[in-house]
């Protein structure tokens, strides 16, 4: 592969992994829970930093030099154990990708006034199109990234607008008044759970971007994906905090657009619109690209018709937010099991470092494997915690 070329891949693997945690419940949760805990949602934000950046460099690593997709890696450790985990991620990525479908149904609701059902649809097509070409993994890194990057500059703009209190914002970072468990187990289900953990993982794979020799790109390419989300986490926290410290109220109907309204008025408005869509949709790409990804393996006739079956996926969550709509309480259940999905992924990944008919002669570093474990029982504390009281 040319080095213009994997530097391409490099960059759309970073961006795939930042733009499918970067959707519609990304966009409502970061503005809801600042207006719920102001700068003390700083400290959440610095947690999700830390633990998506142990999970992320753990389970691409493996995946390089092991050479395989997550699913395979899984049934190594444990027979039967990777079916169960893709159809934990295929089911949740099904449930969320019908939320994806309504996001950028509502972004072009907000542009140009159509439906939101037409928008969806609309927005199905565009992603179906991407898959339908020839060069699709190529399309999709350019569409990532230039909706990721678009995103991005129009979330700084508006959090500079709103004139946040940064000073205050920092010493609450690192010196909390208050810790919100809850915050932190969404935002790292939101940000790592489910399909997300592996989506660049699995893209660099499918570029052949493996083997030992390329942990450095692997590490980076990570590493950059990590700094995306985290970005644009952090400024859009910034946008909420600036407008809720003026002493505004945010529209409970509709959060992330009330922000942005009142940060910049009509035109932050629109703004949201085009941030909402750019993240809906790119989200959709990913989602739908990483969890089809997790049944490849199982066939060669999967293998070989996978655009299809991702066209398929597409389609069918816009027809079940077109006809039924969004289950919001299956939503919010499957979300919580995305949560979990995130320490049984951690185990799998940590457990093949150390099996050498999975990675050969490699020797996964100690502190990565010691924080990972860490990040294991943290999160099944607190997702087992979070998803029985949502089903008590």
């Amino acid at each position: 592969m040319k080095k213009e070329s994997t530097l391409s891949v490099l960059l759309g693997a970073a961006f795939l992994m930042a733009t499918s945690a970067i959707g519609p419940g990304f966009l409502t949760q970061t503005v809801v829970f600042t207006s719920q805990q102001g700068a003390d949602f700083g400290f959440a934000i610095l947690a999700m930093i830390i633990i998506d950046a142990i999970a992320q460099l753990n389970a691409w690593r493996i995946i390089a030099v092991a050479r395989r997709p997550g699913q395979d890696i899984a049934n190594m450790v444990l027979p039967g154990l990777g079916y169960v985990v893709s159809a934990l991620v295929c089911a949740g990525g099904l449930a969320f990708n019908i939320g994806n479908v309504g996001g950028a149904g509502l972004g072009l609701n907000v542009l140009f006034g159509i439906s939101p059902i037409a928008g969806a649809l609309i927005s199905s097509a565009i992603a179906i199109f991407i898959f339908s070409s020839k060069s699709a993994g190529s399309l999709m890194d350019k569409f990532a990234q230039i909706a990721g990057g678009v995103m991005v500059l129009l979330t700084i703009y508006v959090a500079l607008t709103s004139h946040p209190p940064v000073g205050l914002a920092i010493s609450r970072t690192f010196v909390p008044s208050k810790i919100d468990i809850t915050s932190i187990v969404t935002l790292v289900g939101g940000s790592v759970g489910g399909y997300i953990t592996f989506s660049g993982g699995h893209r660099l794979l499918d570029a052949g971007i493996c083997g030992k020799e390329k942990l450095p790109e692997v590490n980076r390419s990570a590493l950059s994906g990590i700094g995306i989300t985290s970005l644009m986490r952090i400024f859009l926290f910034l946008a909420a905090l600036g407008v809720i410290s003026q002493g505004l109220t945010l529209n409970p109907a509709n959060p992330p657009a009330s922000v942005f309204q009142l940060a910049a008025g009509d035109a932050g408005y629109k703004i949201f619109g085009i941030v909402m869509w750019s993240a809906a949709v790119t989200s959709i790409i990913g989602c739908a690209y990483t969890s089809v990804s997790f049944l490849r393996s199982f066939s060669e006739t999967l293998n070989r018709n996978y655009r299809y079956m991702i066209i398929a996926f597409i389609i069918f969550s816009a027809a079940v937010f077109s006809f039924i709509g969004q289950p919001v309480k299956v939503l919010i259940v499957v979300g919580a099991l995305n949560g979990l999905i995130l320490p049984l992924v951690m185990a799998c990944m940590l457990l093949a470092s150390q099996k050498k008919q999975i990675v050969g002669d490699y020797h996964h570093p100690k502190f990565l494997l010691v924080s990972g474990w860490l990040v294991f029982a943290i999160m099944t504390y607190m997702a087992a915690k979070t998803f029985l009281k949502l089903i008590a």
